[in-house]
């Protein structure tokens, strides 16, 4: 019983994170620091750090998924959490790159424009479905109930790569537009 009550309110804070972290990101993505009367110079280094986390981040849950299926618990625990603490990381510099900079338009004409801007809405869109099945997910794992957080990684590891990956991918189509 007291498993349950525990789980109900995990539950809670989980669809509380779930829709707070979309929101205040969205909020923040449309506040300048300048606008304010912050001096703040852009901080035009971050897209390639963010892009390289988030390739980081692909590399960790492969490495990850291929722990578990090799009986490394303990590793697969760890790798997991990296990827969390990474993909933490990169929101932070995200939105503080966005908060002192303005956006980069994506400059590709033709069929590019099309195929770069499917895969950056399905990168959005997947971001944002993803934080509460990472979260269910992980904590599944810690309450060892093992069997449920078997079945919904299944769900999660590959959107959770494909964000990763498609970040990258992102980022190396805008690249070239940055000013």
């Amino acid at each position: 019983m007291e498993d349950n009550l525990l789980e109900q309110k995990l539950n809670k804070f989980i669809v509380l994170v779930s829709i707070l972290i979309p929101v205040v990101v969205a909020l923040l993505f449309s506040v300048r620091l300048k606008d304010f009367g912050y001096d703040v110079e852009p901080l035009s280094f971050l897209p390639p750090i963010y892009a390289a986390i988030n390739g980081v981040t692909a590399i960790v849950l492969v490495g990850g998924v291929l722990a578990i299926k090799n009986g490394k618990r303990k590793l697969h625990e760890r790798l997991m959490t990296t990827a969390i603490a990474l993909s933490v990381a990169f929101l932070v510099m995200y939105v503080a790159y966005h908060m002192t900079s303005d956006s980069t338009k994506f400059g590709g004409e033709g069929t590019i424009r099309y195929v770069y801007f499917f895969i950056l809405i399905t990168h959005i869109a997947l971001s944002i479905a993803v934080i509460p099945l990472v979260l269910i997910t992980y904590v599944r794992a810690l309450a060892n109930k093992f069997d449920r957080h078997k079945k919904i990684a299944k769900i999660t590891f590959p959107i959770w790569l494909y964000v990763a990956v498609t970040g990258v991918v992102v980022y190396l189509m805008i690249s070239p537009y940055y000013v």
